[in-house]
């Protein structure tokens, strides 16, 4: 049983979007919706979808070329179509009876072999297939995406009573492995697990605001990255979801649950859905609205929940949360569970409100609590899931203050406190919706959990560790803030190459499990020696950082990068120089000095340049038929290009045809692992380029009379065309050289060096640093 071919029922916001997913993966789709009565072409909803993915934004298309895979159609004409599918995937309007309807058509059609799902939000599982033969029973699953589907990384997979264990098991490692999902296994109940307990979650936080009288902005600053939790926090997710789904959710859940689960809204929450119709993003008018001033500026106004008229309050600043800032996020959560004051009196309030909650929903939900916490990490964006959360606190503390508020304790709870257990998850362990140990198998790959074990780590400094990643394979892992690359960085790498050699490793990989994989060069360290006129200590910097960068090129073992997120400058240097590069689906790769008034001066320039000059053919790699090259890498070097995915990443010519693109980021690590098994055996040490062609003055020439135009045209500033020359420089190969020079590699990377510390020593560099350094913004001076 295996999954090639897929159909989506269902062209709305989410059939759309996940069609846009399969196509991602390179999975060939047919999107299927009904026939409008009075419009010609019978595909128009269908047509209208793929549309709608592509002007989405954020962008559902990693590559707009792959919608391509995705085949218009209609539920009367093409229901046949759906005989070559081997995932079939509906994601209708959400009522009983239609969906009933559908999968009786489809059972008609679909071939014996295929997985039937429903992205059912609410509706059971069981009760959509009632009716249906066993041999459709069997392969039905739930499947629950959550929107965008394309960057949140959770799917509920939901089992019936009837469906086969071997199509959980084939359908769950397809949803992990192509579609690059975390797979959460959800009991076939009412809101399944996110959004029984993030819904529950938003209903009480919205009663606590109003009791301790916050407002929404307030809240949000209280539940967001503060406290380790989505930028959205939690009311402007609520505008993101749509506040009538919050609505609607809420008040089938207060209808399916137990008393004891008040899902009742607020009546401020019933007045603007019912009355005012704000309904968040969707009307333009949530919790928050988006307006522009005089200048054209976007403003964000507030909802005053009072007289829900829109008001204009500027930054809002938290006292509680102004204190905790910088601290790491253990610390955080501490401070704010203890706070003092009305934040404080919100704060425990939710948090307690949440533990107890998911502890009762332990074993209702789901059979295990790391699904729980997955659930809510994946899902809302939160970094600890509320198991995870109360072992930062401590168990029997937050027991202790839930009996102190007269709560009776959920069984799991009650088992924590007659065991005396600390924490759900100890060593190797977590434990049973019953409070019981057992073992705990994390879904994929875990460095930190690797790292468990001393010996694993060969050698660690501040800023990186390399760690043993078994069988042969030495990681060189970053964790300072940004992985920006500094010292630390560089000098690992020149162990672990030394480490391969002298213990007969295979190779190394260059990776972390952070939030990015290097976001550059460390640039406070570089402008306060600027400042400082340590030229000397400068110009042996990036000698160091260029030996560093192009020794995972030229060791005598094979090296593979496995980059992901924030990719950038000298992050994006060493994945260029890997032998092989393993990304995730998700890279947003560049080299954007010139942002900064700089080169990259780390062999960026010379390997853009290398690149698209091997891309052309053999007899127009000599004289004036070498400009598309050089122009191309000037451009995409020159305007700080950043890849929005690795499709484009490839596309821009960052990834080769040959690197992997792995669509489940956690899984990066251990494909990187194979990869440098896979090279190791015969890996022949590569030798330094000495024949590289150029253009000389003739490039030069050209590209200042094109940077002339574009600076009458005002589209480049004064001081972009100081750092472009310099580029352009580079790229010719020097001044001095005619059309059919050549040159090495080490006199490209010469060249790099000097144009980098040039650059470094003007006043328009270094103001473009300071404002970048201070606003985060590059300065166009």
């Amino acid at each position: 049983m295996k999954i090639q071919k897929a159909a989506v029922i269902g062209a709305g916001v989410m059939g759309a979007a996940i069609a846009a997913q399969l196509a991602n993966a390179g999975i060939p789709v047919v999107l299927l919706d009904i026939v409008l009565p009075d419009n010609p072409d019978r595909n128009f909803l269908a047509k209208q979808g793929i549309q709608r993915a592509l002007k989405a934004r954020p962008a559902a298309f990693m590559d707009p070329a792959r919608a391509a895979l995705i085949t218009p159609g209609n539920l009367e004409d093409d229901l046949k179509k759906l005989k070559d599918a081997d995932w079939i995937l509906e994601a209708i309007i959400e009522k009983l009876d239609a969906k009933r309807d559908l999968w009786a058509r489809v059972e008609g059609v679909a071939k014996k072999t295929a997985i039937i799902s429903s992205n059912s939000s609410g509706i059971p599982m069981h009760l959509q297939i009632e009716g249906r033969g066993e041999d459709f029973q069997r392969r039905f699953v739930g499947a629950h995406f959550f929107n965008p589907p394309r960057y949140l990384h959770l799917l509920e997979v939901i089992p019936t009573p009837k469906t086969a264990p071997e199509v959980v098991k084939t359908f769950s490692e397809f949803a992990q492995t192509t579609l690059g999902k975390g797979v959460v296994l959800a009991n076939d109940v009412p809101g399944f697990v996110a959004n029984r307990i993030g819904v529950y979650g938003i209903v009480r936080a919205m009663g606590h605001m109003e009791k301790t009288g916050l407002t929404p902005a307030e809240v949000d600053e209280l539940t967001g990255p503060a406290l380790g939790r989505a930028k959205s926090a939690t009311f402007r997710t609520a505008d993101l979801s749509g506040l009538d789904i919050i609505y609607h959710v809420a008040n089938d859940l207060n209808k399916a649950t137990p008393d004891d689960e008040d899902f009742t809204l607020t009546p401020a929450f019933r007045t603007l859905v019912e009355e005012k119709k704000f309904l968040g993003d969707k009307t333009g008018s949530g919790f928050y609205k988006k307006t522009k001033d005089e200048k054209g500026k976007t403003k964000i106004l507030h909802l005053n929940l009072d007289t829900f008229e829109y008001e204009d309050r500027g930054k809002v600043k938290v006292a509680a949360v102004e204190a905790v800032k910088g601290r790491p996020l253990a610390e955080r959560v501490k401070a704010l569970y203890t706070a003092e004051g009305k934040e404080g009196d919100f704060l425990r309030g939710v948090m307690n409100d949440g533990f107890w909650y998911a502890a009762k929903m332990a074993g209702n939900v789901s059979g295990r609590l790391q699904d729980i916490d997955n659930a809510l990490k994946w899902g809302f964006g939160w970094e600890q899931g509320p198991f995870e959360t109360m072992d930062t606190l401590g168990v029997q503390t937050v027991i202790a203050n839930l009996e102190a508020e007269g709560r009776t304790l959920p069984p799991l709870l009650a088992a924590m406190k007659a065991s005396g257990r600390e924490s759900f998850y100890q060593g190797d362990d977590t434990v049973t919706p019953e409070g019981q140990p057992t073992p705990y198998e994390a879904p994929y790959f875990v460095l930190t959990d690797l790292k468990k074990d001393a010996t694993k780590v060969v050698k660690k400094r501040a800023g990186a560790s390399i760690v043993d990643l078994g069988d042969g394979v030495l990681l060189v892992e970053w964790h300072a803030k940004m992985n920006a690359l500094g010292e630390d960085q560089l000098r690992a790498v020149q162990d672990a190459h030394k480490l391969v050699q002298e213990m007969g490793y295979a190779g190394l990989v260059i990776g972390n499990q952070g939030e990015n994989f290097s976001a550059g060069a460390n640039l406070p360290l570089i402008l306060s020696q600027a400042q400082a006129d340590e030229w000397d200590e400068l110009d042996d910097m990036v000698k160091q950082f260029q030996q560093v960068t192009t020794s995972l090129r030229f060791s005598p073992h094979p090296t593979v990068a496995a980059p992901f997120g924030l990719t950038l400058g000298g992050g994006a240097e060493f994945t260029l120089h890997a032998d092989h590069v393993v990304a995730s689906a998700e890279l947003y790769m560049g080299l954007v000095e010139v942002g900064v008034g700089l080169i990259p001066g780390g062999g960026g320039t010379k390997e853009m340049l290398l690149r698209f000059t091997e891309m052309q053919q053999p007899g127009q790699r000599v004289g004036a038929t070498l400009l598309p090259a050089v122009q191309r890498a000037f451009e995409l070097i020159g305007t700080a290009k950043v890849s929005t995915s690795a499709l484009e990443a490839r596309n821009l010519g960052f990834l080769r045809g040959t690197d992997t693109v792995a669509m489940n980021r956690n899984h990066i690590l251990e494909e990187a692992k194979r990869q440098v098994l896979a090279l190791a055996p015969g890996y022949v040490q590569p030798a330094p380029r000495q024949d590289i062609p150029v253009m000389g003055d003739a490039a030069i020439a050209a590209i200042k009379s094109a940077l002339h135009g574009m600076h009458q045209g005002g589209y480049v500033t004064d001081y972009d065309l100081v750092v472009s020359e310099q580029l352009a420089r580079v790229l010719s190969g020097g001044t001095g050289n005619n059309r059919t020079a050549k040159v090495s590699e080490q006199h490209l990377l010469d060249l790099e060096r000097e144009a980098f510390l040039t650059l470094l020593g003007k006043k328009g560099t270094q103001q473009r640093i300071e404002h970048m350094l201070k606003t985060g913004k590059p300065l166009r001076n």
